[in-house]
């Protein structure tokens, strides 16, 4: 993966660093993943405080695209880390088709819960699966 600076990043020590992660895949093409950040970047500073989750933002916008994701990530107020993926080699790694998808990786680096698409309350889905991973 790379930072929005376009800096190599490796998702292995991002997912094993002892905190809750939500890995989320998006695209700045894509409405329903921006209105999903959109509501997670509403509840994620209390996530954080609560269950020290962290989440990774991460595009799989090609690269002319990815000249928007830093207008967009200002424009919205994220502040949470943004990532950037190839499409295809991150989506055949973690076997999934569509996005917005999301990933929860428990502290030690497994993912325990997934979803594809977006409805809006997914977030409070997610937050009782959080809720779950940082009881135990």
């Amino acid at each position: 993966l790379k930072d929005i600076d376009g800096n190599e990043v490796n998702i292995a020590d991002l997912a094993t660093n002892g905190k809750i992660t939500v890995l989320n895949f998006w695209a700045t093409w894509c409405i329903p993943c921006k209105k999903e950040l959109n509501n997670i970047a509403e509840m994620y500073e209390d996530w954080q405080e609560e269950f020290d989750v962290e989440l990774l933002a991460i595009t799989i916008d090609n690269s002319r695209q990815l000249t928007k994701v830093p207008g967009v990530v200002m424009t919205k107020g994220w502040e949470f880390e943004v990532l950037s993926a190839d499409q295809n080699e991150i989506q055949t790694a973690l076997n999934f088709q569509t996005i917005p998808q999301t990933f929860l990786v428990d502290k030690e680096g497994n993912i325990v819960y997934s979803h594809s698409g977006y409805v809006p309350g997914d977030e409070f889905e997610l937050e009782d699966h959080i809720r779950e991973e940082a009881e135990k």
